[in-house]
Protein backbone atom coordinates (compact mmCIF):
# COMPACT_ATOMS: atom_id res chain seq x y z
CA UNK A 1 0.00 0.00 0.00
CA UNK A 2 1.35 3.46 -0.86
CA UNK A 3 2.36 5.95 1.86
CA UNK A 4 -0.43 8.39 1.03
CA UNK A 5 -3.01 5.59 1.20
CA UNK A 6 -1.81 4.55 4.67
CA UNK A 7 -1.99 8.15 5.86
CA UNK A 8 -5.47 8.53 4.42
CA UNK A 9 -6.73 5.45 6.28
CA UNK A 10 -5.01 6.57 9.51
CA UNK A 11 -6.59 10.00 9.33
CA UNK A 12 -10.04 8.52 8.84
CA UNK A 13 -9.70 6.74 12.16
CA UNK A 14 -8.22 9.66 14.11
CA UNK A 15 -9.93 12.69 12.54
CA UNK A 16 -12.78 12.98 15.05
CA UNK A 17 -10.43 12.97 18.06
CA UNK A 18 -7.64 15.15 16.65
CA UNK A 19 -9.36 17.93 14.80
CA UNK A 20 -10.38 20.09 17.81
CA UNK A 21 -6.78 20.31 18.93
CA UNK A 22 -5.79 22.23 15.82
CA UNK A 23 -8.67 24.52 15.01
CA UNK A 24 -12.00 25.19 16.72
CA UNK A 25 -13.82 24.62 13.44
CA UNK A 26 -12.51 21.05 13.43
CA UNK A 27 -14.50 20.18 16.54
CA UNK A 28 -17.94 20.18 14.91
CA UNK A 29 -19.59 16.81 15.30
CA UNK A 30 -20.68 14.60 12.43
CA UNK A 31 -24.34 14.30 11.67
CA UNK A 32 -24.18 10.57 12.40
CA UNK A 33 -22.08 8.33 14.64
CA UNK A 34 -21.41 6.13 11.62
CA UNK A 35 -19.77 8.97 9.66
CA UNK A 36 -16.07 9.86 9.65
CA UNK A 37 -14.63 13.18 8.59
CA UNK A 38 -12.24 13.38 5.66
CA UNK A 39 -9.75 16.21 5.21
CA UNK A 40 -6.62 16.86 3.23
CA UNK A 41 -3.36 15.50 4.62
CA UNK A 42 -1.97 19.06 4.88
CA UNK A 43 -5.23 20.85 5.64
CA UNK A 44 -5.77 22.95 8.76
CA UNK A 45 -7.36 20.02 10.61
CA UNK A 46 -4.45 17.70 9.89
CA UNK A 47 -1.84 16.85 12.56
CA UNK A 48 0.82 16.62 9.84
CA UNK A 49 3.21 19.45 9.00
CA UNK A 50 3.34 20.45 5.31
CA UNK A 51 6.66 19.96 3.45
CA UNK A 52 9.20 22.80 3.44
CA UNK A 53 7.71 25.01 0.77
CA UNK A 54 6.90 28.68 0.68
CA UNK A 55 4.61 29.30 3.62
CA UNK A 56 2.28 31.47 1.58
CA UNK A 57 2.00 29.09 -1.34
CA UNK A 58 -0.57 26.31 -1.01
CA UNK A 59 -0.14 25.83 -4.76
CA UNK A 60 3.49 24.88 -4.21
CA UNK A 61 2.42 22.20 -1.76
CA UNK A 62 -0.04 20.74 -4.23
CA UNK A 63 2.50 20.82 -7.06
CA UNK A 64 5.05 19.06 -4.86
CA UNK A 65 2.57 16.29 -4.08
CA UNK A 66 1.49 16.00 -7.74
CA UNK A 67 5.07 15.25 -8.72
CA UNK A 68 4.49 11.67 -7.50
CA UNK A 69 1.49 11.16 -9.81
CA UNK A 70 3.48 9.69 -12.74
CA UNK A 71 4.66 6.81 -10.53
CA UNK A 72 1.11 6.08 -9.43
CA UNK A 73 -0.20 6.23 -13.00
CA UNK A 74 2.50 3.81 -14.03
CA UNK A 75 1.38 1.46 -11.26
CA UNK A 76 -2.29 1.76 -12.25
CA UNK A 77 -1.41 1.16 -15.91
CA UNK A 78 0.43 -2.02 -14.96
CA UNK A 79 -2.76 -3.32 -13.34
CA UNK A 80 -4.86 -2.49 -16.38
CA UNK A 81 -2.33 -4.00 -18.79
CA UNK A 82 -2.08 -7.45 -17.20
CA UNK A 83 -1.71 -10.08 -19.91
CA UNK A 84 -3.23 -13.55 -19.97
CA UNK A 85 -1.06 -16.58 -19.26
CA UNK A 86 -0.43 -18.36 -22.56
CA UNK A 87 1.60 -21.53 -23.11
CA UNK A 88 2.32 -22.62 -26.73
CA UNK A 89 0.80 -25.85 -28.11
CA UNK A 90 2.01 -27.94 -31.05
CA UNK A 91 0.97 -31.24 -32.64
CA UNK A 92 2.81 -34.16 -31.07
CA UNK A 93 4.76 -34.90 -34.22
CA UNK A 94 7.44 -32.51 -32.91
CA UNK A 95 8.37 -35.39 -30.57
CA UNK A 96 6.83 -38.23 -32.63
CA UNK A 97 3.60 -38.76 -30.65
CA UNK A 98 0.00 -38.62 -31.83
CA UNK A 99 -1.27 -36.14 -29.26
CA UNK A 100 -0.78 -32.42 -28.72
CA UNK A 101 2.02 -31.09 -26.53
CA UNK A 102 2.41 -27.92 -24.50
CA UNK A 103 5.70 -26.15 -23.85
CA UNK A 104 6.38 -26.22 -20.11
CA UNK A 105 9.31 -25.88 -17.73
CA UNK A 106 9.97 -27.83 -14.57
CA UNK A 107 12.39 -27.10 -11.74
CA UNK A 108 14.68 -24.22 -10.74
CA UNK A 109 16.18 -23.24 -13.09
CA UNK A 110 13.42 -24.40 -15.44
CA UNK A 111 14.08 -27.36 -17.72
CA UNK A 112 12.08 -27.36 -20.98
CA UNK A 113 9.69 -30.27 -21.54
CA UNK A 114 7.08 -30.87 -24.24
CA UNK A 115 4.26 -32.36 -22.20
CA UNK A 116 1.19 -34.07 -23.67
CA UNK A 117 -2.02 -32.14 -22.96
CA UNK A 118 -4.60 -34.46 -21.38
CA UNK A 119 -7.99 -33.23 -20.16
CA UNK A 120 -8.98 -36.67 -18.85
CA UNK A 121 -6.04 -37.10 -16.47
CA UNK A 122 -5.28 -35.24 -13.27
CA UNK A 123 -1.75 -35.93 -12.09
CA UNK A 124 1.19 -34.80 -14.20
CA UNK A 125 3.98 -37.26 -15.05
CA UNK A 126 7.53 -36.41 -16.05
CA UNK A 127 10.43 -38.78 -16.89
CA UNK A 128 13.22 -38.19 -14.40
CA UNK A 129 16.96 -38.79 -14.39
CA UNK A 130 17.82 -42.46 -13.93
CA UNK A 131 14.58 -43.62 -15.58
CA UNK A 132 14.74 -47.09 -17.13
CA UNK A 133 13.12 -47.29 -20.56
CA UNK A 134 12.62 -43.53 -20.94
CA UNK A 135 13.72 -41.37 -23.86
CA UNK A 136 16.91 -39.32 -23.77
CA UNK A 137 15.01 -36.20 -22.65
CA UNK A 138 14.46 -36.43 -18.91
CA UNK A 139 14.13 -34.00 -16.01
CA UNK A 140 17.42 -33.82 -14.14
CA UNK A 141 16.28 -33.69 -10.53
CA UNK A 142 19.83 -33.15 -9.28
CA UNK A 143 20.16 -29.74 -10.89
CA UNK A 144 16.89 -28.31 -9.55
CA UNK A 145 17.18 -26.45 -6.26
CA UNK A 146 13.44 -26.76 -5.57
CA UNK A 147 12.90 -30.48 -6.24
CA UNK A 148 11.79 -32.84 -3.48
CA UNK A 149 10.21 -36.27 -3.28
CA UNK A 150 7.01 -36.58 -1.26
CA UNK A 151 6.56 -39.25 1.38
CA UNK A 152 3.42 -41.07 2.37
CA UNK A 153 2.52 -38.49 5.01
CA UNK A 154 2.04 -35.77 2.37
CA UNK A 155 -1.56 -34.71 1.71
CA UNK A 156 -0.99 -35.13 -2.04
CA UNK A 157 -0.24 -38.82 -1.49
CA UNK A 158 -3.62 -39.40 0.11
CA UNK A 159 -5.26 -37.79 -2.94
CA UNK A 160 -3.42 -40.06 -5.37
CA UNK A 161 -5.38 -43.06 -6.54
CA UNK A 162 -3.41 -46.29 -6.25
CA UNK A 163 -0.59 -44.84 -4.14
CA UNK A 164 1.72 -47.46 -2.69
CA UNK A 165 3.21 -46.92 0.77
CA UNK A 166 5.17 -49.15 3.14
CA UNK A 167 3.19 -50.61 6.01
CA UNK A 168 5.74 -49.29 8.48
CA UNK A 169 7.29 -45.82 8.48
CA UNK A 170 6.80 -42.96 6.08
CA UNK A 171 8.63 -43.92 2.90
CA UNK A 172 8.31 -42.41 -0.57
CA UNK A 173 4.84 -42.22 -2.12
CA UNK A 174 5.04 -44.34 -5.28
CA UNK A 175 2.47 -45.45 -7.85
CA UNK A 176 2.04 -47.39 -11.10
CA UNK A 177 -0.07 -46.43 -14.10
CA UNK A 178 -1.15 -47.94 -17.39
CA UNK A 179 -1.39 -45.62 -20.36
CA UNK A 180 -2.28 -46.05 -24.01
CA UNK A 181 -1.76 -49.38 -25.70
CA UNK A 182 0.00 -52.05 -23.60
CA UNK A 183 2.17 -49.46 -21.81
CA UNK A 184 2.80 -48.64 -18.17
CA UNK A 185 5.18 -46.80 -15.87
CA UNK A 186 6.18 -46.52 -12.23
CA UNK A 187 6.79 -43.19 -10.53
CA UNK A 188 7.49 -41.46 -7.25
CA UNK A 189 5.27 -38.58 -6.22
CA UNK A 190 7.40 -35.43 -6.06
CA UNK A 191 7.04 -31.69 -6.28
CA UNK A 192 8.82 -28.79 -7.93
CA UNK A 193 8.10 -25.49 -9.66
CA UNK A 194 6.03 -25.79 -12.85
CA UNK A 195 6.46 -23.01 -15.42
CA UNK A 196 3.73 -22.23 -17.97
CA UNK A 197 4.01 -19.06 -20.03
CA UNK A 198 5.20 -16.36 -17.63
CA UNK A 199 3.71 -18.08 -14.59
CA UNK A 200 5.43 -20.30 -12.04
CA UNK A 201 3.37 -22.68 -9.91
CA UNK A 202 5.47 -23.59 -6.85
CA UNK A 203 5.43 -26.99 -5.15
CA UNK A 204 3.59 -28.63 -8.03
CA UNK A 205 3.01 -32.32 -7.29
CA UNK A 206 3.75 -34.75 -10.15
CA UNK A 207 4.87 -38.30 -10.77
CA UNK A 208 8.63 -38.54 -11.26
CA UNK A 209 8.81 -41.52 -13.63
CA UNK A 210 11.56 -44.02 -12.86
CA UNK A 211 10.66 -46.89 -15.22
CA UNK A 212 8.62 -47.28 -18.42
CA UNK A 213 7.33 -50.33 -20.27
CA UNK A 214 5.84 -50.08 -23.78
CA UNK A 215 5.84 -47.29 -26.33
CA UNK A 216 2.68 -45.30 -25.54
CA UNK A 217 3.80 -43.36 -22.47
CA UNK A 218 4.42 -39.71 -23.49
CA UNK A 219 8.23 -39.41 -23.83
CA UNK A 220 8.48 -35.98 -22.15
CA UNK A 221 5.62 -36.29 -19.73
CA UNK A 222 1.95 -35.39 -19.44
CA UNK A 223 0.10 -32.39 -18.01
CA UNK A 224 -3.18 -33.35 -16.38
CA UNK A 225 -5.99 -30.85 -17.03
CA UNK A 226 -8.82 -32.89 -15.53
CA UNK A 227 -11.07 -31.84 -12.66
CA UNK A 228 -9.52 -33.98 -9.92
CA UNK A 229 -7.53 -32.93 -6.85
CA UNK A 230 -4.06 -33.26 -8.41
CA UNK A 231 -4.88 -31.53 -11.71
CA UNK A 232 -3.41 -28.20 -12.78
CA UNK A 233 -6.67 -26.38 -11.95
CA UNK A 234 -6.75 -27.80 -8.42
CA UNK A 235 -3.09 -27.31 -7.61
CA UNK A 236 -2.97 -23.75 -8.95
CA UNK A 237 -5.84 -22.76 -6.63
CA UNK A 238 -7.13 -19.24 -7.24
CA UNK A 239 -4.38 -18.43 -9.76
CA UNK A 240 -6.52 -19.56 -12.72
CA UNK A 241 -9.97 -19.52 -11.05
CA UNK A 242 -10.87 -22.91 -12.53
CA UNK A 243 -10.75 -21.62 -16.13
CA UNK A 244 -8.63 -22.56 -19.13
CA UNK A 245 -8.99 -22.89 -22.88
CA UNK A 246 -6.96 -24.18 -25.79
CA UNK A 247 -6.76 -23.92 -29.53
CA UNK A 248 -5.27 -26.97 -31.23
CA UNK A 249 -3.63 -26.28 -34.61
CA UNK A 250 -3.96 -28.68 -37.52
CA UNK A 251 -2.32 -32.01 -36.73
CA UNK A 252 -0.26 -31.51 -39.93
CA UNK A 253 1.29 -28.36 -38.47
CA UNK A 254 4.93 -28.48 -37.30
CA UNK A 255 4.86 -25.31 -35.19
CA UNK A 256 3.85 -24.19 -31.72
CA UNK A 257 1.08 -22.02 -33.12
CA UNK A 258 -1.66 -23.32 -30.82
CA UNK A 259 -2.16 -21.97 -27.32
CA UNK A 260 -3.21 -22.94 -23.82
CA UNK A 261 -4.77 -19.94 -22.08
CA UNK A 262 -4.96 -20.15 -18.30
CA UNK A 263 -7.37 -18.11 -16.20
CA UNK A 264 -10.37 -15.90 -17.08
CA UNK A 265 -8.22 -13.10 -18.56
CA UNK A 266 -8.03 -13.14 -22.35
CA UNK A 267 -10.77 -15.70 -22.89
CA UNK A 268 -13.34 -15.11 -25.68
CA UNK A 269 -16.06 -12.66 -24.69
CA UNK A 270 -18.60 -13.97 -27.18
CA UNK A 271 -18.70 -17.74 -27.17
CA UNK A 272 -21.52 -20.27 -27.24
CA UNK A 273 -21.53 -22.64 -24.31
CA UNK A 274 -23.05 -25.89 -23.13
CA UNK A 275 -23.29 -27.09 -19.51
CA UNK A 276 -20.56 -29.30 -18.10
CA UNK A 277 -21.96 -32.38 -16.40
CA UNK A 278 -20.38 -34.03 -13.36
CA UNK A 279 -20.05 -37.75 -12.85
CA UNK A 280 -19.17 -38.47 -9.19
CA UNK A 281 -17.80 -41.87 -10.20
CA UNK A 282 -15.54 -40.36 -12.89
CA UNK A 283 -15.06 -36.81 -11.57
CA UNK A 284 -12.06 -35.92 -13.75
CA UNK A 285 -13.91 -36.23 -17.08
CA UNK A 286 -15.56 -33.33 -18.90
CA UNK A 287 -19.03 -34.67 -19.72
CA UNK A 288 -21.36 -32.70 -21.98
CA UNK A 289 -24.89 -33.38 -23.17
CA UNK A 290 -24.76 -34.48 -26.82
CA UNK A 291 -28.40 -34.36 -27.95
CA UNK A 292 -28.09 -35.30 -31.62
CA UNK A 293 -25.99 -35.57 -34.78
CA UNK A 294 -26.69 -34.40 -38.33
CA UNK A 295 -25.17 -35.47 -41.63
CA UNK A 296 -25.85 -32.85 -44.26
CA UNK A 297 -29.46 -31.81 -43.73
CA UNK A 298 -30.47 -35.13 -42.24
CA UNK A 299 -30.87 -35.50 -38.49
CA UNK A 300 -29.73 -39.02 -37.63
CA UNK A 301 -32.40 -41.05 -35.79
CA UNK A 302 -30.51 -42.14 -32.68
CA UNK A 303 -32.23 -43.74 -29.67
CA UNK A 304 -31.89 -41.27 -26.79
CA UNK A 305 -30.43 -43.88 -24.43
CA UNK A 306 -27.32 -44.13 -26.66
CA UNK A 307 -26.48 -40.47 -25.99
CA UNK A 308 -27.94 -40.01 -22.50
CA UNK A 309 -25.71 -39.13 -19.56
CA UNK A 310 -25.78 -41.81 -16.87
CA UNK A 311 -23.33 -41.41 -13.95
CA UNK A 312 -23.99 -44.97 -12.77
CA UNK A 313 -22.80 -46.66 -15.97
CA UNK A 314 -20.44 -43.90 -17.18
CA UNK A 315 -22.54 -43.46 -20.32
CA UNK A 316 -22.63 -40.14 -22.13
CA UNK A 317 -20.23 -37.93 -24.08
CA UNK A 318 -16.93 -36.38 -23.04
CA UNK A 319 -14.59 -33.81 -24.60
CA UNK A 320 -11.05 -35.19 -24.55
CA UNK A 321 -7.73 -33.79 -25.75
CA UNK A 322 -5.86 -37.08 -25.43
CA UNK A 323 -7.87 -39.20 -27.89
CA UNK A 324 -6.97 -38.69 -31.55
CA UNK A 325 -10.18 -39.51 -33.47
CA UNK A 326 -13.74 -39.28 -32.23
CA UNK A 327 -15.26 -42.56 -31.12
CA UNK A 328 -18.98 -43.24 -30.85
CA UNK A 329 -20.70 -46.29 -29.43
CA UNK A 330 -21.19 -48.81 -32.24
CA UNK A 331 -24.90 -48.15 -33.09
CA UNK A 332 -24.31 -44.36 -33.18
CA UNK A 333 -21.26 -44.62 -35.40
CA UNK A 334 -22.99 -47.06 -37.74
CA UNK A 335 -25.92 -44.66 -38.18
CA UNK A 336 -23.55 -41.74 -38.96
CA UNK A 337 -21.46 -43.77 -41.39
CA UNK A 338 -24.43 -45.22 -43.25
CA UNK A 339 -26.03 -41.79 -43.80
CA UNK A 340 -22.66 -40.34 -44.86
CA UNK A 341 -22.19 -43.12 -47.43
CA UNK A 342 -25.77 -42.75 -48.61
CA UNK A 343 -25.30 -39.05 -49.40
CA UNK A 344 -21.82 -39.33 -50.89
CA UNK A 345 -22.42 -42.51 -52.94
CA UNK A 346 -19.05 -44.18 -53.47
CA UNK A 347 -17.15 -46.40 -54.10
CA UNK A 348 -15.71 -46.79 -50.57
CA UNK A 349 -12.74 -48.62 -49.12
CA UNK A 350 -10.98 -49.06 -45.77
CA UNK A 351 -7.67 -47.68 -44.53
CA UNK A 352 -6.43 -48.80 -41.11
CA UNK A 353 -8.95 -47.76 -38.46
CA UNK A 354 -11.07 -45.91 -41.05
CA UNK A 355 -13.76 -47.88 -42.86
CA UNK A 356 -15.27 -45.05 -44.95
CA UNK A 357 -12.63 -43.89 -47.44
CA UNK A 358 -13.27 -42.49 -50.91
CA UNK A 359 -11.50 -40.68 -53.74
CA UNK A 360 -10.26 -37.30 -52.51
CA UNK A 361 -11.64 -35.74 -55.69
CA UNK A 362 -15.12 -36.20 -54.19
CA UNK A 363 -14.26 -34.36 -50.99
CA UNK A 364 -16.02 -31.16 -52.05
CA UNK A 365 -19.38 -32.92 -52.17
CA UNK A 366 -18.95 -34.74 -48.84
CA UNK A 367 -21.79 -33.82 -46.45
CA UNK A 368 -21.08 -31.70 -43.37
CA UNK A 369 -21.36 -33.38 -40.00
CA UNK A 370 -22.83 -31.38 -37.11
CA UNK A 371 -22.78 -32.23 -33.41
CA UNK A 372 -25.70 -30.88 -31.39
CA UNK A 373 -25.21 -30.12 -27.71
CA UNK A 374 -27.51 -28.41 -25.23
CA UNK A 375 -27.41 -24.74 -26.29
CA UNK A 376 -24.67 -25.29 -28.87
CA UNK A 377 -24.38 -26.65 -32.43
CA UNK A 378 -20.95 -27.47 -33.83
CA UNK A 379 -20.63 -27.86 -37.60
CA UNK A 380 -17.37 -29.65 -38.33
CA UNK A 381 -15.32 -28.18 -41.19
CA UNK A 382 -13.81 -30.68 -43.61
CA UNK A 383 -10.43 -30.73 -41.84
CA UNK A 384 -12.20 -31.79 -38.63
CA UNK A 385 -14.24 -34.59 -40.17
CA UNK A 386 -11.99 -36.00 -42.92
CA UNK A 387 -8.43 -37.33 -42.92
CA UNK A 388 -6.29 -38.08 -45.97
CA UNK A 389 -4.02 -40.94 -46.91
CA UNK A 390 -0.31 -40.18 -47.03
CA UNK A 391 -0.46 -40.03 -50.84
CA UNK A 392 -3.44 -37.68 -50.69
CA UNK A 393 -5.49 -39.79 -53.09
CA UNK A 394 -7.99 -40.95 -50.46
CA UNK A 395 -10.12 -39.06 -47.96
CA UNK A 396 -11.62 -40.92 -45.00
CA UNK A 397 -14.33 -40.17 -42.49
CA UNK A 398 -12.20 -39.39 -39.41
CA UNK A 399 -14.43 -41.14 -36.88
CA UNK A 400 -14.83 -44.70 -35.72
CA UNK A 401 -16.75 -46.99 -33.42
CA UNK A 402 -15.50 -47.44 -29.86
CA UNK A 403 -13.25 -50.53 -29.60
CA UNK A 404 -14.94 -53.61 -28.21
CA UNK A 405 -12.43 -53.89 -25.36
CA UNK A 406 -13.24 -50.53 -23.75
CA UNK A 407 -16.26 -49.00 -22.04
CA UNK A 408 -18.70 -49.26 -24.93
CA UNK A 409 -21.20 -46.78 -23.44
CA UNK A 410 -18.95 -43.71 -23.73
CA UNK A 411 -18.78 -41.32 -26.72
CA UNK A 412 -15.51 -39.37 -27.00
CA UNK A 413 -15.13 -36.11 -28.96
CA UNK A 414 -11.41 -36.26 -29.77
CA UNK A 415 -8.66 -33.80 -30.67
CA UNK A 416 -8.82 -34.16 -34.45
CA UNK A 417 -12.41 -32.88 -34.28
CA UNK A 418 -11.22 -29.94 -32.14
CA UNK A 419 -8.64 -28.49 -34.56
CA UNK A 420 -8.73 -24.71 -35.01
CA UNK A 421 -11.40 -24.24 -32.38
CA UNK A 422 -11.10 -22.38 -29.09
CA UNK A 423 -12.38 -24.85 -26.48
CA UNK A 424 -13.16 -23.12 -23.18
CA UNK A 425 -13.34 -25.10 -19.93
CA UNK A 426 -15.00 -22.98 -17.25
CA UNK A 427 -15.31 -25.24 -14.22
CA UNK A 428 -16.23 -22.33 -11.95
CA UNK A 429 -19.46 -21.85 -13.90
CA UNK A 430 -19.80 -25.50 -15.06
CA UNK A 431 -19.79 -24.71 -18.75
CA UNK A 432 -17.84 -25.58 -21.89
CA UNK A 433 -17.56 -23.12 -24.78
CA UNK A 434 -16.60 -23.57 -28.42
CA UNK A 435 -15.69 -20.83 -30.91
CA UNK A 436 -13.99 -20.94 -34.31
CA UNK A 437 -10.35 -19.79 -34.17
CA UNK A 438 -7.60 -20.35 -36.69
CA UNK A 439 -4.40 -21.14 -34.82
CA UNK A 440 -2.35 -22.66 -37.63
Amino acid sequence: MEYSSIVFFFLLLLSTSCRAAFDPSCSSSSSSDSELSIFHIYGKCSPFTPPNVEASSWLSTVMKMASNDPKRLSYLSSLAAQKPTIAPIAPGQVINVGNYVVRAKIGTPGQLMFMVLDTSNDAAWIPCSGCVGCSSTVFDTNTSSTFASLDCSASECTQLSGASCPTVGSGSCSFNRSYGYASSFSATLSHDTLGLGNDAVPNYAFGCINAVSGGSVPPQGLLGLGRGSLSLLSQSGSLYSGVFSYCLPSFKNYYFSGSLKLGPLGQPKSIKTTPLLTNPHRPSLYYVNLTGISVGRVSIPIPSELLAFDPNTGAGTIIDSGTVITRFVQPVYTAIRDEFMKQLKGPFSSLGAFDTCFAATNEEVAPTIALHFTGLDLKLPAENSLIHSSSGSLACLAMAAAPNNVNSVLNVIANLQQQNLRILFDTANSRLGIARELCN
